[in-house]
């Protein structure tokens, strides 16, 4: 097989070819054993080739075909150098050849089969990597997730269930069940199903699909329709995640019938999520009704046992708050010893957060929980002057004349934003950042006004 510089260049660079080298996989002690044993093949081979120079009368051709007329170090180059390029290429053909008997096949959708090296990845590394809980809801929630599973299995993601607008607020009132939205966003983000399955999971009846139907999330419905089946909702989740192969787990805060209030600025009063973010004024606090629902008992306890808590990205008041606002899940993450992040929304929302700077969403999360106790706040640092009119929204900036309000916190700035729509944190960037920055906590951090930046890895 001939084997162009091109191509041999791409396999070296190929991120999926560098994970064979990562500690853990298992692998490189048998690579090693590989060449040794080639190794020590070629030093019998030639034992054997030196007693036939020596004792045996060979035909004259002999001297052409054993490159006799070449010096015998640049022998030695030339044989060392064609080894390693078969034994090189041979791996390489023999995992191409392997993985098409193991892995699935391909797609029917366009979509790619798994390779060998990440089947291996997930297995050795993912699946012990950080106990991470992520705290929130909606679309950041999402996003965050669907990078973080490319590093750990271990994932709890609590989401809130105080939704009550669209698909999720007509099932809920209709049903007397949570709100399926924010848990259907999740599973999708972490479903390891194929995207077939994943698309049919996020589709929306549109408008004219019919009486009771339009504007439902298939998702949703799955969800509901599987609690009747199982017995319960918290069993409906589990299912649900099982058979789209979700990555971690998929927790409401509580189970209790939620309602978010908020209070604007103007002192007007607000009921419910969805005239909340109707209302488009400035909100200065939320609460819920009833004021001490019960936590739910699994989502305490994924959190007093975390390596890693992070907290948003998301919509402050609507999907990041209502979850801390649980006493019980309050307590549990102030008293927790894990590394504990905010990740910093990467631009307003109308509505809401107008003109707010990082400070000014950590300052009201201190506000309503009684202090943050946050070791990190990552904010982008990837920023453009202006966002399109049509958003009503700008770029999150921090401050630069305002203190993070704790002593303990340290402001992290990197590039986490979607370049593709800078209204929202880019899956790898952000995962990257956050995985890079707890591999490196156990370093002595300096704790100064200046903050510092995390780089990708990749």
């Amino acid at each position: 097989m001939e084997l162009a510089p091109g191509r041999m260049r791409d396999w070296l660079s190929d991120p999926d070819t560098r994970k064979w080298l990562v500690p853990g996989m298992g692998v490189k002690r048998w690579f090693v054993l590989l060449f040794l044993g080639m190794a020590f093949l070629g030093l019998g081979v030639s034992f054997f080739v030196r007693e036939a120079y020596l004792n045996w009368t060979l035909p004259g051709e002999f001297y052409y075909v054993t490159l006799q007329f070449i010096p015998q170090v640049l022998r030695g180059a030339l044989f060392v150098g064609l080894s390693i390029i078969f034994v090189v290429v041979g791996v390489w053909r023999f995992n191409s050849a392997l993985l098409n008997a193991v892995r699935q096949e391909r797609r029917p959708n366009g979509g790619k089969s798994e390779s060998l090296v990440n089947l291996l990845y997930r297995q050795r590394i993912a699946g012990s990597g950080p106990r991470v809980v992520t705290i929130g809801g909606g679309t950041g929630m999402s996003v965050l997730l669907r990078g973080l599973k490319e590093y750990t299995e271990n994932i709890t993601a609590i989401v809130t269930v105080a939704d009550d607008g669209g698909s999720s607020g007509r099932l809920r009132e209709d049903l007397g069940v949570i709100p399926p939205g924010d848990v259907r966003n999740c599973i999708a983000a972490l479903a390891d199903a194929e995207p077939l399955m994943t698309n049919l999971f996020q589709y929306r009846f549109p408008e004219g699909a019919g009486e009771g139907l339009e504007g439902h999330s298939f998702g949703n419905l799955f969800i509901v329709a599987m609690s009747a089946v199982s017995g319960n909702m918290e069993q409906a989740i589990r299912e649900t995640s099982r058979v789209l192969a979700v990555k971690g787990q998929i927790l409401p805060s509580t189970l209790e019938d939620v309602h978010l209030k908020g209070l604007t600025k103007d002192g007007r009063t607000i009921r419910g999520e969805s005239a909340i973010t109707a209302a488009e004024t400035q909100i200065q606090t939320v609460s819920l009704e009833p004021a001490y629902p019960a936590a739910y008992p699994d989502a305490v306890n994924a959190i007093r046992s975390a390596d890693l808590i992070v907290v948003g990205p998301g919509s402050l008041f609507t999907s990041v708050l209502p979850n801390l606002l649980v006493p019980d899940l309050r307590i549990a993450f102030q008293e927790s010893r894990a590394l504990r992040l905010y990740i910093s929304n990467v631009a307003t929302q109308h509505g809401e957060t107008d003109h707010y700077s990082v400070q000014n969403h950590l300052q009201v999360l201190e506000e309503h929980i009684g202090g943050a106790p946050f070791d990190f706040v990552v904010a982008n640092d990837n920023l453009t002057d202006h966002l399109p009119p049509r958003w009503h929204s700008e770029p999150v900036r921090v401050n630069p004349d305002a203190t993070l309000g704790s002593a303990r916190t340290q402001l992290i700035v990197a590039d986490v934003v979607d370049e593709a729509n800078r209204y929202r944190h880019d899956p790898s960037k952000l995962a990257d950042t956050v995985l890079t920055l707890y591999h490196e906590k156990a370093e002595a951090v300096p704790r100064s006004d200046t903050p510092l930046r995390v780089l990708g890895g990749r």
